[in-house]
């Protein structure tokens, strides 16, 4: 493993607070995970770095060294990049937006409303149904930003060092037939559709096992389970084949319904990501607010659907909370 400037940043964490607990609070991680993390950074300098006991935790004659030098590096590196964003700023260089989607509903509303407020920017976008592959893209250089969604409360993975920011939360629906019997109800039961085949568009986490889960609360199995792209999907539904499970803002499609499930058992964190270290760090407050209004233009052709947010504010948007370097079920620090 290299070490970088988010390691340094652990440890500094540690030994302002005195506690690998406190610390893990303090950045918004688990604290195994932190343990596990500041275990991979004294095994790449070669020794431990702090002497833990209940009392807490105090540096090495290592420790002492590695902290020495952070406290440098860290400030240094801050006052590069500020100085860097300067000098860009006043320069007559358009600004870039590299973005990576996995089935993001609002990327096509957060392009429209970069490149109107900014009509010189660069913008380009990349598609993949790998949250980690955004991630390592974005860790890479190769992508400033990544626009994921995962399931409940779950949270993306912590290996690639990006800050994570929620967007919105969802309740995830069904898509039917306007034709199906059930496409009359303002919102279905999950156990009502357990002889229905079912079609899903690829991706990665855990919401094939969470929606397992789901159907056997219900009392039931899923039968077939189709998998195909957003076109497919449709066309499957479309077709009478199948029912899909959907965000709750896809766009609305002649001869189809989307239905709420009774008591949401399925919930879809919308997050936006980028590293900490890099350039896009510098805009990524400006690209949340771009990216919570895209989402709440996405609301506009669903005025059932805002209707009940209104009534149920645990979901939607809830502001720029951190979901990184993560933060629980509203945010994950992934450093």
């Amino acid at each position: 493993m290299n070490l970088e400037l988010r390691h340094l940043r652990v440890v500094c964490a540690i030994a302002e607070t005195g506690s690998v607990t406190k610390a893990a609070s303090t950045l918004g991680l688990a604290q195994p995970a932190l343990t596990a993390q500041l275990q991979r950074i004294e095994r790449t300098l070669g020794g431990p770095l702090f002497e833990r006991d209940r009392r807490g935790a105090r540096p090495t004659a290592l420790g002492e060294l590695v902290l020495a030098r952070a406290r440098v590096l860290l400030p240094a590196m801050k006052g590069l990049q500020d100085e860097a964003a300067r000098l860009a700023g006043a320069g007559d260089a358009p600004r870039r937006y590299r973005f990576g989607g996995m089935n993001s509903p609002i990327l096509g509303r957060l392009v429209h409303r970069l490149a109107a407020e900014q009509p010189q920017a660069q913008i380009s976008t990349y598609a993949s149904w790998s949250a980690d592959e955004l991630a390592q893209s974005v860790a890479g250089g190769r992508l400033d930003y990544a626009l994921i969604g995962v399931c409940g409360d779950s949270a993306p993975s912590a290996e690639f060092g990006l800050c994570w920011r929620e967007v919105a939360v969802d309740p995830v629906m069904v898509l039917l037939p306007e034709t199906h019997p059930l496409a009359d109800r303002d919102e279905v039961r999950l156990v009502d559709l357990r002889h229905e085949q079912w079609v899903a568009a690829p991706g990665e986490g855990c919401f094939g096992d969470c929606f397992a889960a789901a159907c056997a609360r219900s009392g039931f199995t899923p039968r077939k389970v189709y998998e195909a792209d957003v076109r497919g999907c449709v066309d499957l539904v479309d077709a009478g084949e199948a029912v899909a499970l959907c965000q709750a803002t896809f766009r609305p499609v002649a001869g189809l319904v989307t239905r709420r499930l009774a008591g949401t058992p399925l919930r879809w964190r919308l997050l936006l990501g980028w590293h900490p270290d890099s350039p896009a760090a510098l805009g990524a407050d400006l690209v949340l607010e771009t990216a919570l209004a895209a989402y709440t233009d996405a609301l506009a052709p669903h005025p059932a659907y805002l209707a009940w947010l209104m009534r149920n504010p645990e979901f939607g948007v809830h502001g720029p909370k951190a979901a990184g370097p993560v933060v629980g079920a509203r945010g994950v620090r992934t450093a």
